[in-house]
């Protein structure tokens, strides 16, 4: 419990909004299911449900992501995915991406590098998607656990020609999880998704994210 004021607040100041936005409220689901190949292997097949409000622009969205998972050493792992995103009203997207994966006692810190081919679009876009945070057990069994990240999103590249740049969103992260068995993980999780809109309001939705996860 020592690690979850700092981590609360660490989360509350980057969330805390710089200027106007326009807020949205929005639904989030998770669920996954993985194997293990080998000792050091893992393929896990990701899917997310994202329902949002119509009334302020925001499109339902929904993937499909297949990962490969590779430990490197007890701290590090290497993983892969291709993922097929579809938006509803939008356009759709299909990802490929890579990701490495680092646990350093209490912190959490992710990398990952997105390949974006949105369809209709001009060229391949390119993103870096830096992340670090905490994440603890709260009892002494370790089934539950509570944690915080923030990541920014950075765009290399557009997904069209004079399309925005730089870093273009932040999402923070604050939740719970805990073991039902095994098998079977829960976890629910505040996410505040904020996306930088230059010369105007930024976008900001609040979601409850519920996740679950099946292992076999």
């Amino acid at each position: 419990m020592r690690h979850l004021v700092p981590a609360i607040a660490v989360a509350a100041a980057i969330a805390s909004p710089a200027h106007s936005s326009d807020e949205g409220f929005e639904v989030w689901l998770n669920p996954s299911i993985s194997t293990d190949l080998d000792a050091d292997t893992a393929v896990e097949l990701e899917t997310a449900q994202r329902l949002r409000s119509a009334d302020d622009g925001r499109v339902d969205t929904y993937f499909f992501r297949l990962w490969l998972k590779q430990d490197l050493t007890d701290a590090f792992t290497l993983a892969g995915a291709v993922e097929r995103r579809i938006n509803n009203g939008g356009r759709d997207e299909t990802r490929t991406m890579q990701q490495l994966s680092g646990r350093h006692g209490v912190l959490r810190t992710r990398l990952r590098f997105e390949q974006r081919f949105v369809d209709g679009a001009d060229r391949r876009g390119l993103r870096l998607r830096p992340r670090v945070g905490v994440s603890f057990p709260l009892d002494e069994a370790g089934r539950w656990s509570a944690g915080a990240n923030a990541e920014l999103f950075w765009t290399l590249r557009g997904t069209r020609s004079g399309g925005d740049d730089g870093i273009t969103g932040l999402r923070t992260q604050i939740g719970l999880g805990y073991e039902v068995s095994d098998r079977v993980e829960l976890s629910l999780t505040y996410v505040r998704q904020q996306d930088f809109e230059p010369g105007g309001p930024d976008k900001v939705g609040h979601a409850p994210l519920i996740g679950l996860e099946y292992s076999f």
